[in-house]
């Protein structure tokens, strides 16, 4: 699994999926990633893990906005 072509593609795929469609700064960068979690590819997909996590946890916790009021002006 070490350099597995086809597992750095999926992962690949996989970042950016979330880069494209998960809230900005959830996912390092690759090169941050390596600095945090390691270069292999299983650090790889703990990082894409964790963005996920973060990620539902921003949808799910987050307060809904409510719209502004209506203007009681006469």
């Amino acid at each position: 699994m070490r350099n597995d072509p086809e597992c750095r593609a999926a992962l690949r795929l996989i970042r950016e999926t979330i880069e494209n469609h998960c809230p900005p700064g959830v996912l390092p960068s690759e090169e941050a990633a390596n600095g945090l979690y390691g270069p292999s590819l299983l650090s790889e997909a703990e990082a894409l893990s964790a963005a996920i996590v973060a990620t539902v946890q921003r949808l799910s916790f987050e307060p809904a906005e409510k719209p502004p009021e209506p203007s009681i002006k006469g």
